[in-house]
């Protein structure tokens, strides 16, 4: 572990396994955090932001984030190699947001903030209405204190770096818990800090544990003041529940259940082909488009479509440059998926493709076969609930009225994406669509300037942009006599 600058091992000595999850077998060991460790860390962090001159030296945030940023791209294939052994996550998707995307950006752009943001307002002055003097007045944007990063296991090193990178650049101090499932990205963070940056002691610190109530300490503690969680919704809710005693200020990237409205008048070849996104990464994304909405007119044909292409999805070994689904990350996930497959096929779905089988050659490892169905009604479990899973529920629509009643019938509200053949007629269902972020007729609303986040049980608040900054940012107004 990596805290107050020094890297460390569990107060205790104990450590846990990590697991491969395409072949069951150990990768090494990790220190096996307690609840005094964790203490230990914030009191850490707490101490570099009370005691530092970390929340008010702009110049020394955009030295240390730099220094990472160096560091981070000089193990840019170890890490490669780590994030495909211990996520399980397809090679190819490492070079997008697995890995390369967020090396490029998510560093780089809060520490390019640094400089163009807002953090002073100057409102001018006016009289103050009870003395009759002359008043400036100011508006000042500060760091809010300790930040509690809790991290998740499916783009584990993605989600630490937005954090780190918006978090750090704002001024605050981080304890960095990563999952228990995938501890090696954090552990690799916590060196590269250690041996390459001139970050104070205690800025950053970075806490593995087995056990997720260690985690919960940093929700539990009046040091901690923000917890930035990416996870799911069950969690958000806990964390919100815990957090109360101490008005926990929140940030929270929750759970998704996101929709694609295929409109009847869309190249129904290219609209199609969004259905293979559950596939990817064996479908463990929270923005991933997990239902796909056909017009009845083209429903047949669009079933077809989707049919020819699941029935060839590459599933195995995450290592294989052609590998489109690797394995889930752990057998209660696996069984966890297997469950909804199983609900489905009670409740009347029809499953086309896939099932519960181990897919053929698979002896070993936590692999589902991409699973397809069809003729779902949207009440359905496999509809309203979040599977992480490689399955996707095709469901038909009478009109356009029909498909956003559909899509925004759901507790969540985090991603989804239209097609049509028309831009004034995607953008008028896009306007009506109760999400964070669209994506219409193919285009990518992602980047390091554009927030991400939910509406609804999909969360609280947003990351990156000028967004993700006011998140880590308190308010103070202030106010002089004018000379």
């Amino acid at each position: 572990m990596f805290i107050d600058g020094k890297l460390v091992e569990a107060a205790t000595g104990k450590t846990f396994d990590n697991v491969n999850p395409a072949t069951e077998e150990v990768l090494g060991q990790v220190t096996d955090a307690s609840a005094t460790d964790m203490h230990r860390a914030i009191d850490a962090a707490r101490r570099a932001f009370d005691e530092t001159d970390w929340p008010t030296n702009r110049a020394l945030r955009k030295l240390c984030l730099s220094q990472l940023q160096k560091a981070l791209e000089s193990e840019r294939e170890q890490f490669r190699e780590e994030l495909i052994a211990e996520v399980g996550c397809p090679r190819t998707i490492t070079n997008g947001e697995q890995l390369d995307a967020p090396l490029a950006n998510a560093l780089r752009h809060p520490t390019k903030l640094i400089d163009t943001y807002p953090w002073e307002t100057d409102l001018g002055n006016t009289v103050d209405e009870r003395s009759g003097r002359l008043t400036s007045r100011r508006i000042w944007r500060e760091p809010t204190g300790v930040v509690g990063a809790i991290v998740p296991w499916n783009f584990p090193l993605q989600i630490a770096l937005h954090a780190l990178g918006q978090a750090l650049a704002t001024g605050n101090t981080v304890v960095l818990k990563p999952a228990p499932d995938t501890p090696f990205h954090a552990t690799r963070l916590g060196r590269l800090i250690a041996e390459h940056t001139d970050f104070p002691p205690g800025v950053v610190n970075v806490v593995t544990a087995s056990d997720h109530l260690v985690g919960e300490e940093l929700t539990l503690s009046p040091k901690v003041d923000l917890i930035a969680f990416t996870g799911s919704t069950a969690v958000g809710k806990r964390i919100m529940e815990k957090g109360a005693a101490t008005l926990k200020r929140l940030f929270l990237e929750l759970g998704g259940k996101s929709a694609t409205i295929v409109l009847d008048d869309a190249d129904l070849q290219t609209a199609t082909r969004m259905g293979i996104a559950a596939c990817v990464h064996a479908g463990q994304g929270c923005a991933i488009p997990t239902r796909m909405l056909l017009p009845r007119s083209r429903y047949d044909e669009g079933v077809a479509l989707l049919e020819a292409m699941y029935a060839g999805v590459k599933v195995g070994d995450p290592q294989q440059a052609d590998t489109v689904t690797g394995p889930v990350i752990s057998t209660k996930q696996r069984e966890r998926v297997l469950g909804y497959i199983r609900k489905g096929i009670d409740e009347g779905a029809k499953l086309l493709v896939g099932g519960t089988e181990r897919p053929a050659g698979l002896d070993k490892g936590y692999f589902v076969k991409p699973t397809l169905f069809v003729d779902v009604d949207n009440s359905m479990t496999i509809a309203q609930e979040e599977i992480f899973g490689p399955v996707l529920a095709v469901i038909p629509f009478e009109d356009d009225e029909d498909a956003i009643r559909i899509a925004n019938d759901s507790s969540y509200g985090l991603s989804g994406a239209v097609m049509s053949g028309s831009l004034e007629r995607a953008l008028a269902v896009t306007r009506r669509i109760r999400t964070g972020t669209v994506h219409v007729n193919g285009g990518l609303a992602s980047g390091p300037d554009m927030p991400f986040g939910g509406y609804k049980a999909s969360g609280i608040g947003r990351r990156k942009g000028h967004a993700g900054f006011d998140q880590y940012l308190e308010t103070k107004s202030t106010a002089w006599p004018a000379s």
